[in-house]
């Protein structure tokens, strides 16, 4: 017996991923490094069912049929870099070998052209979903070597998530990186998603007094309606959970958040192409602050804020809150969406933004009835530069805006902490600008550095210096701009 793809890594994502592809009717060859694992699996969870356990990467790769498909689902970096060196010796050209993890999207350009010299096919692939959502259908998006698109696309939609029509959130993103860097904007857009829950909870609890059980009924009407999603639900379902013992876990964690990097790769890239990602930036820049946890308890006696309290409509306020969580939403995915389509044309992909729309449709941890109404929008428009400008988002952002400010506002009244919402309010009004302070700008960095500036009476693209202070010269820099 011959196995349809071998898989190398058995841990949380690796196993449950396994058994959803033999679940769906695939036999699959699996190994791990400790191979004590694969044992372990075989005789466990995978007992009675078809997978093939090998002990080796050459046993794995000569268990599998042509053209032989090698997943890894290993720790990003020099592991994935180790395990191709092993794997390419075992296998002919025509042959895939699948990243699955979450690497850096340069690292899977390097990749694929490396692999591709071999004569070998490569993909680099987001997965998305955790552990439940590899078990039972991750959000999965692919991009590297176009070829070996038609040999994976048979398992790989199958075992996806599936959206109430049926449709596979799955699909090909692109060339080398791009379902990398996809799955990255993903996690950077997550990170922004529960930053401002984050923020909303906060407002509830410190700013109106609200209760674990208030707050857990309010998000359970939220995700009955346009915010529906699994962030929303999950946090529903956090506020509402408590011990054997009876306390609420919520309240016994500690303040300091994790992150593994996606989220800091987001903004970095934002920053290479030029893109004014401030949402995803601030919430990776939150995460930090709240590190900071032995600065801030210090920080908390030293310094001083105002006194008021909230003493308004507290319900009036909770659908204010729930507007600007809304329009803060759109604007991520706005932002994110400008983030890929600048990455794209550096790149030269042929992002399918629609089709990205989708694959987050379902499996995935942002996902969310509302990005249904994003893929309509780039299906009605395909070349929408930005998600506010589409009839859909435009209203929406509009209905909610005045609730939105009422909230930035009590939030800074109260000194309470909205960075990522606040940061979104000031895009939106930034980006609805016609015109910017940044004549003031550049006339600043002309007067101390000569670095020139345009003229709003003449053609763009002719530049300017002027002598400000009389004992400058003529010569002025080269011109760089982002």
């Amino acid at each position: 017996m011959k196995a349809d793809i071998g898989l190398i890594g058995l841990a949380v994502m690796g196993e449950n991923l396994v058994l959803n592809m033999e679940s769906k009717g695939f036999t699959v060859a699996v190994f791990n490094r400790t191979v004590e694992k694969v044992d372990k699996f075989i005789a466990g969870r995978g007992a009675g069912r078809n997978f093939i356990g090998c002990h080796s990467i050459e046993e794995l790769c000569a268990s599998l049929e042509r053209p032989r498909k090698v997943m890894m689902l290993v720790k990003a970096g020099k592991a994935v870099d180790d395990f191709i060196e092993q794997i390419v010796p075992h296998l002919e050209p025509g042959d895939i070998i699948i990243d699955g993890g979450n690497s850096h999207f340069p690292d899977t350009i390097r990749r694929t052209k490396y692999v591709e010299s071999k004569g070998l096919l490569y993909i680099g692939t987001g997965v998305s979903g955790g552990e439940e959502g590899a078990l039972l259908g991750p959000s999965i998006m692919p991009g590297g070597s176009p070829a070996a698109w038609p040999a994976v696309k048979p398992i790989f939609q199958k075992i996806s998530a599936h959206t109430e029509a049926g449709e596979p959130c799955c699909d090909w993103v692109g060339e080398d990186g791009a379902g990398h860097f996809v799955k990255m904007v993903h996690n950077g857009i997550e990170y922004g998603d529960m930053q401002m829950i984050c923020e909303t909870y906060q407002m509830m609890k410190e700013g109106l007094g609200m209760s674990n059980e208030e707050m857990h009924e309010v998000f359970a009407e939220w995700n009955a309606g346009e915010l529906d999603s699994y962030l929303i639900e999950i946090t529903r379902d956090i506020l509402g959970y408590q011990s054997e013992q009876g306390e609420a876990v919520i309240d016994l964690i500690l303040d300091t958040a994790g992150q593994k990097g996606t989220g800091k790769w987001t903004a970095v890239a934002a920053l290479d192409v030029g893109q004014p990602l401030t949402l995803i930036g601030e919430a990776v820049f939150a995460r930090c602050l709240s590190a900071l946890k032995e600065e801030r308890v210090a920080a908390a006696r030293a310094l001083g804020g105002p006194a008021a309290s909230f003493g308004g409509d507290k319900a009036a306020m909770v659908e204010d809150l729930k507007q600007a969580l809304y329009a803060s939403k759109i604007v991520s995915y706005a932002q994110g969406y400008q983030l890929m389509r600048a990455a794209a044309e550096e790149h030269g992909w042929k992002l399918n933004n629609g089709g990205i729309a989708l694959m987050w449709r379902g499996g995935c941890i942002i996902r969310s009835v509302f990005l249904g109404k994003i893929k309509e929008a780039f299906d009605k428009n395909p070349g929408l530069v930005n998600l506010l400008l589409d009839p859909f988002f435009k209203n929406a952002v509009e209905q909610a805006q005045a609730g939105w400010r009422r909230v930035v506002m009590q939030a800074v009244a109260l000194g309470i902490p909205m960075p990522a919402i606040g940061a979104a309010l000031a895009y939106y009004d930034g980006y609805r600008s016609a015109r910017l302070p940044a004549n003031l700008l550049q006339a600043q960095r002309d007067y101390f550095g000569a670095h020139t500036y345009e003229r709003v009476d003449k053609p763009r693209g002719e530049f300017f210096h002027t002598n400000w202070t009389g004992r400058g010269g003529d010569t002025s820099a080269s011109t760089y701009i982002v």
